[in-house]
């Protein structure tokens, strides 16, 4: 079952901290391309950016000091990362965080992301459940039914249950609103609503009867 009308790709980063003005790096990556209502192909790499790995991030992710020193360097992972993600849409679960640590890292290489949108599955849950109790995406994925496959706080694991996030609402909205295959530049609107106002614009969007 077709669920998006266009690729979505679903990316995740690993990164020694909170902020890349603050001097903080990319460990890991996962991009994971959605098309068909599915996973197609993905892209998924540690990396070498000739940083030290805080101990706390070792103990929350498992990314030991050894494993980023023998992984390819930031310079190759980048430039491969951007062909991926290519102009289709770009989501994560909290999306400002790794798009700010895309940014960053492109930009320290003379590159620029070509993405076309951006969509937070966070901000996407709050608006289409506003009756969670949490948004984290561990605790997201059980209240929808969505396991790990894998442990949490590696990229290509949180990337595949984020994935999963994504086309959970993306099938909500098909069956409520008969919307379906969604427009990943509708799922961008919506991001910018608040949510008292999502159930109307939506209903606003069904086709015809």
């Amino acid at each position: 079952m077709q669920v998006f009308d266009k690729p979505i790709v679903m990316i995740d980063f690993e990164t020694t901290g909170l902020s890349p003005d603050m001097g903080d790096r990319i460990t890991e990556v996962a991009a994971l391309r959605i098309a068909g209502g599915q996973v197609v192909e993905r892209y998924v790499s540690l990396i070498n950016c000739n940083v030290r790995i805080p101990a706390f991030i070792t103990g929350l992710t498992g990314i030991t000091q050894a494993m980023v020193d023998s992984a390819p360097p930031v310079a190759r992972v980048v430039p491969e990362l951007l062909d991926f993600i290519g102009s289709d849409t770009l989501s994560a679960h909290n999306a400002s965080f790794d798009e700010k640590f895309l940014r960053a890292e492109s930009a320290r290489l003379g590159l620029a992301p070509a993405h076309t949108g951006l969509v937070c599955s966070l901000k996407l849950s709050r608006r289409v459940f506003p009756q969670l109790a949490s948004y984290k995406l561990g605790n997201l994925s059980e209240q929808l039914g969505i396991r790990f496959r894998s442990a949490a706080h590696r990229a290509e694991s949180d990337a595949e249950v984020a994935a999963e996030v994504l086309l959970h609402i993306g099938r909500h909205l098909d069956r409520h609103y008969g919307l379906g295959p969604v427009d990943p530049a509708l799922l961008v609107s919506v991001n910018k609503l608040a949510a008292a106002k999502v159930p109307a614009f939506l209903q606003k969007q069904a086709p015809a009867p």
